[in-house]
């Protein structure tokens, strides 16, 4: 049966860390589009603390989440859990962007890989409810490794084509909510 938690105690970190994915789901304030996105990269995720998670955040085809937490903030993680042992977790929250030219992204980085190419901006997670459910209709699934195709399509873009993302379909929504601002930082200029 389903369970809400007081914090992110150590069993639910050893849960987080076992998992190969999460997903990501956000919302306009009116109106609009709700997305939801799946997340790879076993070490773009950290568990910060009792209440708090962050991911480190890719270029992707758009910045709906950079977008919808710049609108209000919602934001809901989920972990599905794909062996024998079935359950999903949810941390719903507020969440915030954190740039890569600021100082806090500076003391987060310990937290992550930072050799992925497309580093956009790490996303920190205020969390206020903490629940699982049983997940009994996932299925069992096996994972046979990390899909490397991000990283190696990042690996080939210039900072011309990272420009050409910031002022284009990472500027705003796809319902038009401005996302990455025009000065956003190129993930050359990110310190490895």
């Amino acid at each position: 049966m389903a369970k809400v938690f007081t914090e992110i105690d150590d069993k639910l970190r050893e849960f987080i860390a076992g998992q190969s994915m999460f997903f990501v789901a956000t919302a306009p304030s009116d109106g609009g589009r709700v997305n939801v996105s799946p997340k790879g990269y076993r070490d773009t995720f950290a568990v910060l603390g009792d209440h708090t998670v962050a991911y480190l955040d890719l270029f992707g085809s758009g910045a709906e989440t950079i977008a919808h937490l710049r609108d209000n903030g919602r934001i809901t993680v989920m972990f599905c859990s794909f062996t024998r042992t079935s359950r999903i977790l949810r941390l719903f929250g507020t969440g915030r962007v954190v740039r890569p030219d600021s100082a806090e992204f500076d003391r987060l980085r310990p937290h992550f890989g930072l050799q992925h190419p497309g580093i956009r901006a790490v996303i920190v997670i205020t969390v206020d409810r903490i629940a699982d459910s049983c997940g009994y209709s996932v299925p069992y699934l096996e994972l046979v490794d990390e899909r490397p195709v991000l990283d190696a399509y990042h690996t080939r873009r210039t900072d011309d084509d990272f420009a050409r993302r910031i002022g284009g379909d990472n500027a705003a929504s796809i319902d038009g909510l401005p996302a990455l601002e025009p000065d956003h930082p190129l993930p050359s200029s990110i310190e490895r």
